[in-house]
């Protein structure tokens, strides 16, 4: 089964054109607006809704949360939960190793001089490196992709990207990470996982009939 760039984009084109009109107009507000002012729109406008949602909607993007969805989903197909794994593990080392590479300062370190001035939301772990890109923010959006990609009704591609711009703005509100790093993520995240997905569901192993049955499936 041989898989083009072009086959993968028919399939997620609500979840990609949606996403390129958004990521159109996060170049225009950083044309417009500086890195501090984008981060204090948002640091400055907290509530205390915010700040109690926020938290929980930035686990949505968290790798262990895809562990465990992998996990149930090898119960009905394993080549569903294999996709979802292998583009989680390969989108993840990606951003480490960029965070490594830029070793770029988060906003507790970035604003170290101002810090009476922050928000910062109660409980939340702060800190202070490797903010760019934003991880989170790249988890949410591969996701999103792949999930598209394997969706028969294409119209989740709508909630799909929605829940990407949830996480990366929890990531801003909650300040770990400033708005190029959620751009920068949310890049790396669906075209990380666009090249993955060509490339890993082409090989003939994952559409066997063996790797589209389940845990459950083989008890019955």
């Amino acid at each position: 089964m041989n898989i083009s760039i072009k086959d993968v984009l028919q399939r997620i084109k609500p979840f990609f054109v949606l996403y390129l009109i958004l990521l159109c107009g996060c170049f225009v507000i950083k044309l417009l607006y500086s890195k501090d002012e984008i981060y204090f729109a948002v640091n400055t406008r907290h509530t205390d809704f915010l700040d109690t949602i926020e938290p929980y909607i930035t686990d949505l993007g968290n790798g262990w949360t895809i562990v465990i969805l992998a996990a149930i989903l090898s119960l009905y197909n394993y080549r569903v939960a294999f996709l979802m794994l292998t583009t989680f593990l390969l989108t993840s080392l990606a951003v480490q190793i960029a965070k490594f590479c830029f070793d770029a300062p988060r906003p507790k370190l970035y604003f170290k001089d101002q810090l009476s001035n922050l928000h910062f939301v109660k409980g939340v772990d702060m800190l202070s490196h490797n903010s760019f890109p934003s991880g989170h923010t790249l988890t949410a959006f591969a996701t999103g992709v792949l999930v598209t990609y394997l969706a028969k009704n294409k119209n989740w591609a709508y909630l799909l990207v929605l829940y990407g711009v949830m996480v990366g703005f929890s990531r801003m509100y909650l300040s770990e990470h400033f708005f190029e790093d959620v751009i920068a993520g949310s890049i790396m995240g669906v075209f990380l996982a666009i090249f993955w997905i060509r490339w890993i569901d082409s090989r003939k192993f994952i559409n066997s009939p063996a790797w589209n049955r389940g845990l459950l499936s083989r008890k019955s």
